[in-house]
């Protein structure tokens, strides 16, 4: 469990707005457990008790991924890795292309 409330955000020492373990099962409507396990297996990463919004989406489309598709959490995020992966191949290769 974290100390901040609902409403509670913090900057990052980049200046990334992050959010509450709370915050992140209020919006991709799982709970702080879901969330606290996702981290233990290395879905997602926090910042100490604290989220970025991309891990938020992350979240999210694990979610989406489990119920739509029936994968489990290794297959949602594999799927997630590999399109982050080939999102980063595509601008490499727009870029050398430039």
């Amino acid at each position: 469990m974290t100390e901040f409330g609902l409403s509670t955000t913090v900057l990052s020492a980049e200046g990334d707005r992050l959010y509450t373990f709370e915050y992140a099962a209020l919006v991709t409507e799982t709970s702080i457990t879901v969330i606290e396990q996702f981290v233990q297996v290395g879905l997602i990463e926090p910042v100490g008790t604290m989220l970025h919004a991309r891990e938020i989406a992350r979240i999210a489309q694990i979610r989406r991924l489990r119920r739509d598709l029936g994968l489990n959490l290794v297959g949602a995020a594999m799927v997630l890795d590999m399109a982050q992966e080939i999102a980063q191949l595509r601008a490499q290769v727009k870029a050398l292309q430039s």
